[in-house]
């Protein structure tokens, strides 16, 4: 049980880390266009996340899949882009429930690169054979699914704070995150290493 809670506590820290907040902006950008009324939508769109950044760690612990470090890093805050511009895009408009499959694949794929963001220092805490980094690898998952239902739970109490207390609309509320995340985005984006030659 105790090394249950380690690898639960490892993935819980991964999410909540105050240092790296690219996961949080990324979950934000995912749920600033919904309310508590699409919570079942939200958890569908949270686990597929979970199930992409566990399948890419699953993959660079058996060695199939290896990148480096600064591509990853770079990809990582386009995919936070690429989510909050979509949100701008679509802000107000009633037609969201006819592209939520592909918003389905597009979380999945984009967990999967932010998983391949966390897999040296995973491949680096976990000792051992393949098989024994298995039963680590589903439990540093749950610890990464229950902080992201937190994270996405703060921001559908902050939505719903906001659009009733304020008084901002839905829209108003999606347009303003998603350009807040943005602007803390592109800095991620312009400084990242791979510029640098």
């Amino acid at each position: 049980m105790s090394e249950f809670l380690i690898y639960f506590q490892i993935g819980l820290k991964h999410v909540l880390d105050i240092n790296a907040y690219d996961h949080v902006l990324f979950l934000m950008a995912l749920a600033v266009p919904f309310s508590f009324k699409d919570w079942q939508r939200i958890v569908v769109l949270v686990t597929l996340f979970t199930i992409g950044h566990t399948v890419a760690l699953l993959l660079s612990v058996l060695e199939i899949i290896v990148i480096k470090a600064n591509v990853v890093e770079l990809l990582i805050p386009i995919t936070i882009l690429i989510t909050a511009f979509y949100n701008l895009f679509t802000a107000g408009k009633t037609s969201k429930k006819d592209g939520l499959n592909l918003i389905f694949f597009v979380t999945l794929f984009f967990g999967i690169i932010h998983g391949l963001g966390f897999s040296n220092y995973f491949k680096a805490i976990l000792g051992g054979s393949t098989t024994s980094k298995l039963l680590p690898l589903g439990e540093f998952a749950l610890g990464i699914e229950a902080a992201q239902i937190i994270v996405v739970f703060i921001v559908l109490m902050l939505s719903y704070f906001v659009q009733t207390v304020f008084r901002f609309s839905k829209r108003d509320w999606t347009l303003v995150m998603s350009a807040f995340i943005i602007g803390v985005v592109l800095p991620m984006i312009i400084e990242n290493e791979i510029w640098i030659r």
